[in-house]
């Protein structure tokens, strides 16, 4: 699994004296660890024979993943009635500490690689989704989250000052929703929902991401919350 995970950061094929050092791992066993993986179909060497790449087998475990689990199957049909009534990008993400994971994604008219594909993440600190989850969590554990993230900047409109975080925070709980714009990306306008499970606790959000070229924040907000928090009510668990 260390191997596997030596991929997470890759922008490319990566040789075998980098999948060890990913690992953390000697030369010789990480290419014992590689020889099983490549008769598992877990890693596969590149067009060029220079490098590795995740092989195809691991999509086996990713539809696992998603097939299996409870909210994404009640999530999907929500989501996509949802697309169809805002016709912008539809996202769920996952709660995951210091990130928010997107399980499904859902495309509109304006297309990007990185934005079709499940398995991306953003920062929980600097993201509608996440500020969307921290506004259902305590100060201390929103102090914690805050305090452990890597704050770099994403644009130059990216909050990385704790209390200027934490202040969209309680925004959101005051409002019930959250509202990002320049976060991730410049010129994109995203508003995040709070998806809860039984007891009450954040484990998702959905979020619904627009351009600033087409739509003002208070037009958006009047567009896309009510329909927003409708979808969030149908998929939690209270």
């Amino acid at each position: 699994m260390n191997v596997l995970s030596a991929f997470h950061l890759a922008d490319g094929p990566m040789t075998l004296s980098q999948l060890a050092k990913g690992a953390g791992m000697d030369r010789s066993a990480a290419q014992r660890m590689v020889h099983t993986l490549r008769t598992l179909g877990y890693i596969r060497r590149d067009e060029s024979g220079n490098g590795f790449l995740p092989g195809i087998r691991i999509l086996d475990h990713t539809l696992d993943t998603l097939r299996l689990d409870p909210l994404v199957r009640r999530a999907t049909p929500v989501l996509q009635e949802l697309r169809k009534s805002v016709r912008e990008r539809i996202d769920l993400s996952l709660f995951d500490d210091l990130r928010m994971l997107y399980a499904v994604r859902l495309q509109t008219k304006r297309q990007k690689f990185y934005t079709t594909l499940v398995g991306h993440s953003v920062p929980t600190f600097c993201s509608s989704g996440g500020w969307a989850v921290l506004s259902k969590l305590s100060d201390e554990q929103v102090s914690g989250i805050v305090n452990r993230s890597d704050r770099r900047p994403f644009t130059p409109d990216t909050l990385t000052d704790a209390q200027d975080i934490k202040a969209q925070v309680q925004k959101a709980r005051d409002d019930g929703y959250a509202i990002a714009t320049n976060q991730i990306l410049s010129g994109e306008i995203a508003a995040a929902f709070p998806v809860l499970n039984t007891k009450g606790d954040p484990i998702a959000a959905i979020h619904i991401a627009g351009s600033l070229a087409e739509w003002t924040q208070d037009e958006y907000i009047q567009r896309v919350v009510p329909l927003g928090q409708e979808a969030a009510r149908a998929i939690s668990q209270y």
